[in-house]
């Protein structure tokens, strides 16, 4: 990959200006106008921040997977999805990225939502993949586990904005809800690939 005499990669963009159009404790939402490789201008383009999150992709004892269905205002649905959220931060906001004003790790988050969300714990954990949430329009990252041989240890512990039931799929079941669209979640269907692999064995191909 070629570089240019300052180190930049010549298919960069340069960020001109940029207004924060809402900038609360949820959101920055920013309006930029950028400068093309070739010298250009254009505007607007439209991005956002929000928290970086986990996804679990969690399997019981008995080998069914742990799944929520809850209400996304997105696609005007109820899904079916793996137990996730937001890791929390120092400063109660839900977006930015410096590390020093996390209050947990990718990992503690990943096991307090799978507590809180499902009731369920696990003493054996793998790190799949730290991958953008969406690099076309959000800067944030999404932290994606498997957790395995998990027990019930209690009774959930909701969020004021969650609403969610728990239920437990056979993974025949998840690929045929991805196959049929029923798993709409695009960064959980990633999560669920990358932990068939990783249960099938080094350098496993999808089957």
């Amino acid at each position: 990959m070629k570089k240019t005499d300052n180190g930049r990669d010549p298919l960069a963009w340069e960020e001109i200006s940029t207004e924060h159009i809402i900038q609360d404790e949820w959101i920055d939402f920013r309006r930029s106008s950028w400068r093309f490789p070739d010298g250009s201008e254009f505007e607007p383009f439209y991005s956002y921040s929000r928290r970086d999150y986990v996804v679990i992709v969690a399997s019981d004892t008995e080998g069914n997977y742990l799944c929520v269905r809850q209400f996304r205002q997105g696609i005007r649905q109820v899904t079916t999805e793996f137990p996730a959220g937001g890791i929390e931060r120092k400063d109660g906001r839900e977006y930015g990225s410096p590390q020093d004003l996390l209050s947990e790790n990718a990992l503690e988050a990943a096991k307090r939502e799978l507590l809180e969300e499902t009731g369920y714990e696990s003493e054996e954990w793998t790190h799949l993949l730290t991958v953008p949430s969406n690099a076309t329009i959000a800067d944030n990252y999404a932290y994606l586990f498997r957790a395995e041989n998990c027990r019930r240890v209690g009774g959930q512990d909701l969020d004021e904005t969650e609403f969610l039931n728990v239920i437990q799929l056979p993974a025949q079941e998840i690929e045929r809800l991805i196959a049929e669209g029923g798993f709409q979640q695009a960064v959980h269907i990633t999560a669920w690939l990358l932990a068939e692999r990783s249960a099938a064995g080094p350098g496993s191909a999808p089957a």
